[in-house]
């Protein structure tokens, strides 16, 4: 380093030139060395006490940058140095300090950048006796002290200065050290945390895996065991801990499992409803929609309802989206199969039934309905619905079955035209069929006709004509929708549809015209009170309390009867025909207004 700079001083030994001389005893003593060479530091020199100085504050240090600034800024304190430069190895390349002097930098950096560790004589524009000194420690090279002098520097100040440098590059061997342990350590908790992070990760995937298996082993164990939609869901919610519901194309409960079963399942708006199936099937897997994660079932692209968990809390995790997606899976597949089960059942009844309705032997009949399960050797009804806002086609033919099965009405159906046909085991309800297709069609726009019992499958044809027959006469009556039986239907039974309905009119209006422009034009109630008084079978007493009024009041009332309209009600064939025109006036043409 310096040393080869400035020969240094040779040490020689004793009797050798330049060593100093032994004292001889009883003789003066000779001359110190250092007497003999006053050109070399003593300890008591003020260049030597700046030089421990920046020692301790080279390695209090542990910033390179600070310890190179340091050396630089005092290089002038021991001799005629002036730092043109300094340089640090960061990452094997030379970084020149800010400190340098820019003016003459890109000369003195490619100088610098050849040495390749050396110390060697540096061209300093403007400068005399430039040289670089390298910073060498255990580690190798740790940068450069690029520095010039004003004028031929002493050997103590030679030595001063390769003090320096030693000093400056051991403390920059404890910086880098020091820097090294610290990087190595942040290094080794990157590499901790990066382990713990895999192995957490690594966890999570077993538990996911395990999970997965759990919820697959769960559903294949339900589908082997024949279970349909009551079990598919019951599992879900065992693996989730949620509520689960299920709701059909149109929004209304099919199921539901777990606790939290309102008591009345609001009535759907049919518009809201559709346009939540429409995003929730257009963002392609389970969505939130207020407290519940909603999947849509959909196999081969047709909806067919809705699988949903109640989290009110909002616990659902990753897990629960993976369950919720694979049970609904299972359930499409549940659900399609049963659908291709029922179209072929339906199918294969709509052939039994047109043969019914149009005739065949009953052995045939037997064994087929049996076939079904469908006892034809009870009592039969045929029932014939029409929906005026639904098509007569296969779906709407399902859905009246359905409603048919949840009434207790076994039941075989066919479709026609513009109406389904059933013929049911038993006497239907009065309103239960009615009430249930209003709840699964969302309108109550619907007619239904029941015909007499059928003893017998070669009664079946005429029985299907009853059928008609009333509900042709409820489509026409003034409450059109509901249901009719043809029991009920009286005298109206021996009259045929078509254009007699403008005889009957014609009929109505020549016994009670007179009676109805009457009560137009003074709001009055004739007619009514004359068909409740044949309600009741000429009864004062029970007429006057059917209608509220007094029996004076009901005695009037037939006395301006008499005298508008002309006829005579103790006459058998008047009292006949007024009783006849006020039954038609009431069932068939809208009765008051």
């Amino acid at each position: 380093m310096v040393g080869r700079w400035a020969r240094s001083m040779r040490r020689g030994r004793p009797g050798q030139e330049g060593s100093p001389p032994r004292s001889r005893p009883g003789r003066y003593p000779t001359p110190s060395w250092r007497e003999s060479r006053p050109d070399l530091p003593s300890a008591a020199d003020p260049a030597s006490h700046d030089l421990l100085a920046v020692s301790r504050a080279l390695f209090d240090t542990l910033d390179e940058g600070e310890i190179l600034r340091l050396a630089m800024d005092h290089v002038s304190a021991v001799g005629p140095y002036r730092a043109e430069a300094g340089y640090l190895s960061v990452h094997g390349q030379l970084v020149p300090s800010p400190q340098g002097w820019p003016d003459h930098a890109s000369a003195v950096d490619r100088t610098v950048r050849e040495l390749t560790g050396r110390d060697g004589p540096v061209a300093v524009p403007g400068r005399s006796r430039g040289r670089a000194l390298a910073l060498n420690g255990p580690g190798g090279l740790h940068g450069y002290l690029v520095v010039t002098s004003s004028s031929r520097p002493t050997h103590a100040q030679h030595s001063l200065l390769a003090v320096l440098v030693r000093l400056t590059a051991a403390a920059l061997s404890v910086a880098v050290a020091h820097r090294r342990r610290q990087e190595d350590a942040l290094e080794l908790h990157r590499l901790r945390r990066e382990r713990t992070t895999l192995q957490q990760r690594l966890i999570s995937l077993v538990v996911k895996a395990g999970y997965q298996r759990a919820v697959h082993d769960a559903l294949a164990e339900v589908a082997a065991a024949g279970g349909g939609e009551e079990a598919i869901t019951g599992a879900l919610h065992e693996l989730t801990g949620l509520p689960v519901l299920v709701e059909d194309r149109f929004g209304r409960l099919r199921s539901w499992t777990g606790p939290g079963r309102p008591d009345t399942y609001p009535e759907p708006d049919p518009a809201r409803h559709e346009e939540m199936l429409q995003e929730v099937a257009r963002r392609g897997g389970p969505v939130r929609i207020k407290d519940r994660l909603i999947s849509v079932i959909r196999p081969r692209g047709e909806i067919l309802g809705v699988l949903a968990l109640v989290d009110s809390r909002d616990e659902a995790d990753e897990y629960t989206v993976f369950a919720l997606e694979h049970a609904a899976t299972s359930l499409a597949l549940e659900l399609s199969h049963l659908r291709h089960l029922a179209e072929v059942e339906l199918r294969l009844h709509r052939e039994l039934v047109d043969d019914l309705l149009g005739g065949t032997d009953q052995a045939s009949a037997y064994a087929r309905s049996e076939a079904f399960g469908h006892d034809l050797h009870r009592i039969q009804y045929v029932v014939v619905v029409h929906w005026r806002s639904r098509a007569s086609d296969d779906a709407f033919a399902r859905t009246v079955r359905r409603a048919a099965s949840a009434v207790g009405m076994p039941s075989l159906v066919t479709r026609r035209s513009d109406h389904v046909v059933l013929v049911a085991e038993g006497r239907p309800d009065d309103h239960a069929l009615y009430e249930t297709l209003v709840r699964e069609t969302g309108t109550r726009d619907g007619t239904i006709g029941v015909s007499a019992r059928c003893d017998t499958p070669d009664g079946i044809p005429g029985r299907y004509q009853e059928a008609l027959r009333a509900l042709e006469v409820r489509r026409r009556s003034r409450s059109r929708y509901g249901t009719t039986f043809f029991d009920d239907l009286g005298l109206y039974r021996i009259l045929g549809p078509g254009n007699e309905y403008q005889e009957l009119e014609e009929f109505v209006r020549e016994w009670l015209g007179q009676l109805v422009d009457y009560d137009g034009l003074h709001r009055a109630a004739l007619v009514e009170t004359l068909s409740r008084y044949f309600d009741c079978g000429g009864n004062y007493a029970e007429t006057a309390e059917s209608l509220a009024i007094h029996r004076s009041t009901l005695r009037y009332r037939l006395q301006r009867i008499r005298e508008i309209s002309g006829h005579d009600l103790t006459n058998v064939e008047d009292r006949l025909n007024l009783q006849v025109a006020t039954r038609v006036w009431k069932i068939m043409l809208g009765g008051p207004g």
